[in-house]
């Protein structure tokens, strides 16, 4: 039986009466075709990637599984629309922590008309991609039981400085992260999250060193998704911290180019990563931290 996803933190979400990703108990994630270029391009790609030799195997882990496309009942009840089937990254995540963020200081492909490139660059310019080269679309960062996930609104980690960037990476392994918490995240599960052989960094550091060479495809709005399960940490476990790489309408062929869009966004986001990592009781200013509790009044009307 299809439902609607615990735990997107980006993208269209499905439920009264909008069209939206839905996923089962087999672990398989239905992800609805856009009706314009933007879904075949997205088949396109998948069917592209999963069948090219020249894709290292140490690579395609960072991807996620590409099951074909289906026929399936929408989730705006329009009735049966095609829909993408690919692996369900959240299954068997209990709580996990979740954050999606977008690279790239351009989103936009070569191809894209001028209403569209105008679009992107108002969000590009508004945002943090252009001055940092990545943004968030999204996040979720589970605290306990009691206080269950903070989940601050779109708006509120859109326009954010790079004191502000840094600040929600630092909650983002920190121990309590809701916006109430003092301004000095305490980065408890850093080490073991972002640090370490099998942990964020590392991980990102093996994909850029394939964006360092690999010519094949340029990502324009492609997002990293940064996972891990703090409970598992408290339990005396592994984080099965992870990184995917997810969504792909905006794939073009990279032409013998190497993708230096992509490749300095991702070497922003680990220059901020290996930061967090060497100055692990560095303040952040009072000023970031105020001022992203005042983004999220003026968003949601109340602190």
């Amino acid at each position: 039986m299809l439902k609607v996803p615990d735990h997107q933190v980006a993208g269209h979400k499905a439920g009264n009466g909008k069209l939206g990703p839905l996923v089962d108990d087999s672990g398989h994630f239905y992800k609805p075709l856009q009706g314009d270029e933007r879904g075949s391009n997205e088949v396109s790609f998948y069917a592209s990637f999963s069948s090219n030799t020249r894709i290292p195997g140490h690579i395609r882990r960072f991807f996620p599984n590409f099951y074909g496309t289906q026929l399936v009942e929408a989730s705006d009840g329009s009735g049966l629309q095609p829909h993408l089937v690919l692996q369900d990254l959240t299954l068997g995540r209990v709580n996990p922590s979740i954050m999606d963020i977008k690279i790239g200081s351009r989103t936009w492909p070569p191809q894209a008309t001028k209403d569209y490139i105008s679009k992107c660059l108002k969000k590009d310019r508004e945002s943090s991609s252009i001055p940092l080269g990545f943004r968030f679309s999204g996040l979720q960062i589970y605290e306990s039981r009691e206080l269950g996930f903070w989940k601050p609104g779109k708006r509120s980690i859109k326009c954010l400085s790079a004191d502000e960037v840094k600040l929600i990476l630092r909650k983002f392994v920190s121990s309590h992260a809701s916006e109430e918490m003092d301004s000095k995240p305490d980065c408890t599960f850093a080490s073991v999250v972002y640090g370490g052989s099998a942990g964020i960094l590392a991980q990102l550091l093996e994909l850029k060193a394939w964006f360092e060479d690999q010519t094949i495809y340029h990502f324009y709005s492609c997002s990293v998704l940064m996972t891990y399960e703090k409970e598992l940490i408290s339990n005396g476990k592994s984080p099965n911290a992870e990184i995917k790489l997810v969504d792909f309408a905006h794939v073009v062929e990279g032409k013998g180019v190497i993708d230096h869009n992509f490749l300095g966004g991702l070497c922003s986001l680990i220059k901020f990563i290996s930061e967090i990592l060497t100055t692990p009781d560095e303040c952040t200013t009072e000023s970031s931290s105020e001022d992203f509790r005042k983004n999220r009044i003026s968003e949601d009307g109340a602190p």
